[in-house]
């Protein structure tokens, strides 16, 4: 199996926003988007407690699979909020540059 390229996050990033702004019937994000913030943010909640509980089971593919599914939701709440994964980055990039290692 070849490395999948994490640039992928950025594809799913404008997939999502492309389906928030331009609903269609058939897209859970465009459904969850309409549900609101607070919905949103449920969904993410959950997905991090499916997440935690799949660590503890230590089933590696349910880990995956809880992993994939607190992104995605991670990015629809990002996008929400008017947010990107970019701004996350560099949020965790300044934390690390203010250590003193």
């Amino acid at each position: 199996m070849s490395k999948p390229d994490i640039a992928f996050f950025s594809d799913l990033e404008t997939i999502v926003q492309d389906r928030i702004k331009n609903p269609s019937d058939g897209s859970y994000t465009a459904k969850l988007a309409a549900a609101g913030t607070k919905r949103i943010a449920q969904k993410l909640g959950e997905e991090g407690v499916e997440l935690a509980l799949a660590a503890t089971a230590g089933d590696r593919e349910e880990v995956i699979d809880e992993a994939a599914d607190l992104v995605y939701h991670l990015i629809v709440l990002l996008a929400d909020q008017g947010l990107s994964l970019a701004d996350i980055a560099n949020r965790l990039e300044l934390r690390h540059s203010g250590r003193n290692s």
